[in-house]
């Protein structure tokens, strides 16, 4: 398999350009050309350097906050919190919050590759030591803060997906699923959990994040399992169960492969009209600002979605040597791009009643954002409209101003969840907070 471009030669872009942390290539595309069931698809750049262009992380000052979309008002429900990256709502409407972040490779090394990675990740406000914790959050009086936190568990590993059914609570780690007992209105799990099922992870590990939910009926988990790399560049022996959804069963902890060919898949939610699985799909670099469109997706059981050999569909990816036709033949088109670069991580569709009428069923994406785009994309959260299970229209933007306008970084929305009343949570890993979304005066009314 030929290599691509890879993060040696990122070494040498941030090695001339280091006091602009910025080079490539710059969008070709209208605003707005790389989103939907169908967006464009220009012909792929070979990049001698690929594009970087990162968006320093500075928080907002003191009282600061994201900018909602006309009509709405945004809260913090919660702040000071470790790097919180995904969330889950409890029946007696708890929040759950993993506060995380990539786990130690020491034994990776300090090479040319991961110094520049550790580089990158530190400047867009990814480089922490996790905190391995899940935090508790409760709002008890209903005035959209929690004024009650505490540490729900501790002493996981990279935690990311939790789940519950019944009194079985699962916490998707790195390296596999734990269950743990949970009893309602428990503020602290003290006892020990048991393993259900492992995860790939091992040394490489590169997209650490393993997210989780569970079916409607409690037999079965599914966990996200992004690849080990960009394009298969350390060859495919490291992407066993990866660039993947895999079924758990609940009772004997058995595995299979659901869907696969997702790069790097996020976000599992159940649509609520057809019933079926979708998820966020972060798609792969290095061939320039306007490609490859992230997206969200319906997953078929057995469908293959082309990765690492084509992209959105049956578009082939040159840089893979040998190449699989026979799989690209299979490959699936996602059901709508989300835009290129934006780092589509959270997805939750809204089962309230608290939003307008003509937004339930809809789905809302959490972005993180670029850092390898000119310009940036992403850094918001987005509603993609829903009629008869299917995307029906443009996204439109919830919350903004995450990057100021020096192209600093604010905050990076991450997880999204739909809390017990209604409301939009919003977990932002770069301002350490838990964002409230709701209509303005409407929640307020009818308390």
């Amino acid at each position: 398999m030929r290599r691509p471009i890879t993060i040696s030669r990122l070494a040498l872009c941030l090695a001339v350009t280091l006091p602009l942390a910025a080079c490539g290539d710059q969008t070709q595309i209208a605003q707005g050309e790389d989103f939907g069931p169908s967006p464009k698809l220009p012909e792929p750049k070979s990049q001698l350097l690929p594009t970087v262009n990162i968006a320093p992380a500075v928080r907002f000052a003191e009282g600061g906050k994201p900018k909602p979309a006309e009509g709405m008002a945004v809260t913090a429900f919660a702040q000071g919190l470790d790097h919180p990256r995904t969330l889950h709502v409890l029946p007696n409407a708890d929040v759950l919050v993993a506060e995380t972040n990539a786990p130690e490779r020491p034994e990776q090394g300090k090479s040319i590759k991961r110094i520049v990675a550790e580089y990158v990740m530190g400047r867009a406000g990814a480089r922490t030591p996790s905190a391995n914790r899940i935090t508790l959050l409760r709002d008890a009086d209903g005035d959209g803060v929690a004024e009650v936190r505490t540490t729900f568990l501790d002493g996981l590993n990279s935690p990311f997906g939790m789940a519950l059914v019944g009194t079985d609570f699962y916490v998707a780690n790195t390296d596999g699923i734990m269950r743990f007992t949970y009893n309602p209105g428990d503020t602290r799990i003290t006892t020990p959990g048991t393993k259900l099922a492992e995860l790939p992870a091992g040394p490489l590990n590169h997209h650490w994040t393993k997210d989780l939910i569970a079916s409607p009926d409690g037999s079965k988990l599914y966990a996200t399992s992004g690849s080990n790399s960009n394009v298969g560049e350390h060859g495919m022996d490291q992407e066993v169960n990866r660039a993947a959804v895999i079924e758990v069963d609940r009772q004997s902890g058995a595995t299979r492969l659901f869907a696969t060919g997702l790069r790097n898949p996020n976000g599992p939610a159940w649509e609520p009209q057809t019933g079926k699985l979708w998820v966020v799909v972060n798609e792969r670099d290095e061939i320039g600002s306007d490609l490859v469109p992230d997206y969200m997706t319906s997953v078929q059981d057995g469908g293959f979605y082309g990765w690492p050999y084509s992209y959105f569909g049956q578009n082939v990816d040159e840089r893979i040597k040998p190449p699989r036709p026979d799989l690209v033949a299979k490959a699936i088109k996602p059901d709508y791009a989300l835009g290129n670069h934006t780092a589509s991580l959270g997805l939750a569709f809204n089962t309230g009643d608290l939003f307008p009428a003509e937004m339930k069923g809809g789905a809302f994406v959490g972005q993180h954002g670029s850092w390898n785009r000119k310009p940036h994309s992403g850094y918001k959260v987005i509603y993609v409209p829903f009629k008869d299970g299917q995307p029906s229209g443009p996204p439109r933007d919830i919350l903004t101003g995450f990057l100021n306008d020096k192209g600093e970084a604010l905050g990076r929305p991450v997880g999204v969840a739909i809390d017990k009343r209604g409301g939009l949570l919003v977990a932002d890993d770069v301002s350490n907070s838990v964002w409230r979304v709701t209509p303005s005066g409407r929640e307020q009314a009818a308390r």
